[in-house]
C-alpha cells in the first residue's frame, strides 16, 4: 500500500491567492495604495518564509512574485535559525529614480511568530525593544548592516524599507542609521510599537491628556541639564528630521495607536505651551533622548507621514478579535481601507533664544 500524504494543507492567512491581494493584477507605481500594498505583501512575505521553513511547505514566492520581485537573500538569526527578513530584488529592466518605477532593492522584516521554534527568541525581543534595547541585538545589528550594504550597492532612491510589529521597530532603527549619515530611504512601518499606547486604554479623557503631557513636558528635565551634549548632536538630528517613514497605524490597535498621541501632543505643544517650553520639547528633548549616552529610544521620530485606519465595529463583536485584526498586516492591502493622512515634518529653523 502506498503512504497516504500526510502533508498539512497551509492555513488561509499563508495562502497568497487567498488571502492576498488578488485584486491587485497591475502595480501603478505612482499610485500610495499600490506602493502600500506590495511592501505590506513582501513584508508578509518574510512571514511565510518562515513559516516554510517550519512546516516545509512554500507558501512564500507568490507573494513576491506576484508583484515581480526574486527572493536575493533571507536574513536569519543565529540564536533560533529563524528567518526574520527578506531582501528581494526587482525583476524590472528599467530603473529611473521617480515614483513611477518600482524599488530595485526592498529589505523587509517581519514582527513576532507564536511558533513554537520562533516563540522565545521572538519575545525576548519584544521584552528588549521596550526597555529601550532592540539596537544591540544581535538580530537587529545584521538588520541593520544588511542595510548598509545594499545602501552601498543601490542607489538609495531605488531602495525601500518595509516591516510589520517588531519588524517595523527594526526598520526604523536602521532607517534611523542611515539617515544619520544623509541617507533617506522610502521606509513602510506597519503597526510599530510605541511605548505610551497602553496609556490610550484608560477611559477618562482627561486622565489620559494630563498623563501624556506631563510625560511630554517631563522629557525637558534631562535636556535642560544635558545642553552640552546638544550641539555636537544638532548635525544628526536634523539629517534624521528630513527622514519622512510612512506610519500606518491602527487606532484600535493597543501596540502602536500611542503614535497618534505622540504627533498630537507634539502640535499641542507647539501650539499651547509657552514658546519656549514647546521649542524645548520638541527640539531638545528629542536631540538628548535620541543621540544621548544612553541606548536610543526605538520610537522617537521628528518626522513622519502618519497613516490611520480604524477597524469595522461591524466585522466582529469580539474585542479581542478586533485587537487582532488591528494589529494585523492584512488590513493594509484590503480594498475597503480609508486611512486619515497627516504629514509631520519637524523643522530645526528655531530661533537661538533658547539654546
Amino acid at each position: 500500500m502506498a503512504p497516504s500524504n500526510t502533508k498539512q494543507k497551509p492555513k488561509k492567512k499563508y495562502v497568497f491567492d487567498m488571502s492576498g491581494p488578488t485584486h491587485l493584477t497591475s502595480v501603478n507605481w505612482a499610485c500610495p495604495n499600490h506602493r502600500r500594498t506590495v511592501a505590506a505583501c513582501l513584508v508578509t512575505g518574510a512571514y511565510v518564509l518562515e513559516h516554510d521553513r517550519q512546516t516545509h511547505q512554500e507558501c512564500a514566492p507568490a507573494w513576491w512574485k506576484t508583484f515581480d520581485f526574486e527572493l536575493k537573500h533571507k536574513l536569519i538569526d543565529a540564536a533560533d535559525s529563524s528567518i526574520f527578513g527578506a531582501i528581494y530584488e526587482s525583476k524590472s529592466p528599467k530603473f529611473i529614480q521617480n515614483a513611477s518605477s518600482p524599488p530595485k532593492i526592498v529589505i523587509a522584516f517581519r514582527g513576532t511568530v507564536f511558533k513554537k521554534k520562533t516563540f522565545w527568541q521572538d519575545i525576548k525581543l519584544d521584552l528588549d525593544l521596550f526597555i529601550n534595547d532592540l539596537s544591540g541585538t544581535p538580530r537587529c545589528k545584521i538588520a541593520m548592516r544588511a542595510v548598509e550594504e545594499m545602501t552601498s550597492a543601490v542607489a538609495s532612491q531605488n531602495l525601500w524599507l518595509a516591516g510589520h510589529s517588531l519588524g517595523s521597530a527594526i526598520a526604523m532603527l536602521a532607517g534611523k542609521n542611515m539617515a544619520k549619515r544623509g541617507i533617506n530611504l522610502q521606509t513602510f512601518l506597519f503597526n510599530p510599537p510605541h511605548p505610551s499606547s497602553i496609556v490610550e486604554w484608560i477611559q477618562n479623557q482627561t486622565v489620559k491628556q494630563a498623563i501624556h503631557i506631563v510625560s511630554s513636558i517631563m522629557a525637558l528635565g534631562g535636556p535642560l541639564f544635558q545642553k552640552g551634549c546638544l550641539a555636537s548632536s544638532r548635525r544628526h538630528f536634523a539629517q534624521i528630521s528630513s527622514w519622512i517613514p510612512h506610519l500606518f497605524v491602527n487606532s484600535d490597535d493597543i501596540i502602536c495607536s500611542g503614535y497618534i498621541r505622540y504627533f498630537e501632543n507634539r502640535e499641542y505643544l507647539k501650539k499651547n505651551v509657552a514658546a519656549c517650553i514647546g521649542r524645548w520639547a520638541t527640539r531638545h528633548s528629542f536631540i538628548a533622548l535620541a543621540f544621548g549616552r544612553h541606548s536610543e529610544p526605538f520610537h522617537l521620530l521628528p518626522s513622519a507621514n502618519l497613516l490611520v485606519s480604524s477597524t469595522d465595529r461591524n466585522v466582529t463583536a469580539c474585542h479581542l478579535k478586533r485587537i487582532l485584526l488591528a494589529h494585523g498586516i492584512g488590513q493594509w492591502w484590503s480594498q475597503d481601507l480609508s486611512l486619515q493622512s497627516s504629514k509631520h515634518h519637524y523643522s530645526s529653523c528655531y530661533s537661538d533664544e533658547v539654546d
